[in-house]
């Protein structure tokens, strides 16, 4: 993806340029084995002696409980949803995402802002909009994206956890039980990441192979963007929040 730069309009008092560490987000629908991979690739790389900390939706101290009740009620609407969505976003890059960077581990980010957009247009937003909201967001080194079919993705999502309200797009009237809703909801999501798949050059890989394989073909993903990247063997397992302070050019004389 290039050296490190703004979605948008970015952070008017932060260089990321200045920025040591590495970002690399796996995407891809509900289902897909995004945690699951990222716990075998924050194994293997700090097994290699790199810093790695790992973040992802609704894990932001400051909104995760909010997020979680406010969508017991199933009555939330899209400006709602997206908006809840992008304050968690904004907390963990203040207070996760980018004392990691400085810090120069690398993040491994289970979703991104990508499942945003692709939620909102889904629920009939404007695309300019969500990307507006989620512009002061990094871009990161490198997008991997989980792609399975909606049918692999139903079976396994049945096999497993189950189907629920939010994950099925029941808001959004879809079908008539939960079954039908989800495949139809999933179904438009692929498309959406699969546009943005070839808009943003994500890397895909085939999320129905075996485990084994699918981490493997990350791992040749992620093995390029290392070699720019310096190890820290003794780095403690979470760098320290620290406040972002203005940077020196930008203070007023």
């Amino acid at each position: 993806m290039g050296s490190v730069r703004y979605f948008g309009e970015g952070l008017t008092y932060l260089n990321p340029g200045r920025l040591r560490g590495k970002l690399i987000a796996i995407e891809g629908t509900d289902g897909s084995g995004r945690s699951t991979h990222i716990e075998m690739l924050q194994e293997w790389l700090e097994v290699q002696g790199y810093g790695v900390v790992t973040t992802g939706w609704t894990r932001s101290s400051l909104m995760s409980k909010a997020i979680e009740v406010a969508k017991k009620g199933n009555i939330l609407d899209r400006w709602s949803f997206s908006l809840l969505y992008a304050t968690d976003f904004a907390d963990r890059l203040e207070h996760q995402i980018i004392p990691a960077l400085r810090a120069g581990f690398i993040v491994l980010a289970d979703r991104y802002i990508y499942t945003a957009l692709a939620r909102d247009i889904v629920r009939g937003g404007n695309p300019e909009w969500i990307r507006n909201v989620f512009g002061f967001a990094l871009i990161p080194d490198l997008v991997c994206y989980l792609r399975i079919d909606v049918d692999t993705l139903a079976m396994r999502v049945i096999e497993s956890k189950g189907m629920n309200f939010w994950e099925s797009g029941m808001d959004l009237r879809l079908g008539s039980d939960l079954f039908d809703s989800f495949k139809k909801y999933q179904m438009q999501l692929i498309e959406q990441y699969d546009k943005m798949a070839e808009e943003f050059r994500f890397e895909v890989v085939d999320a129905r192979k075996p485990p084994e394989e699918i981490q493997e073909a990350l791992r040749s993903k992620i093995e390029p963007i290392l070699k720019t990247a310096k190890k820290a063997a003794s780095a403690p397992t979470q760098p320290e929040a620290v406040p972002i302070e203005p940077e020196p050019e930008q203070l007023s004389p």
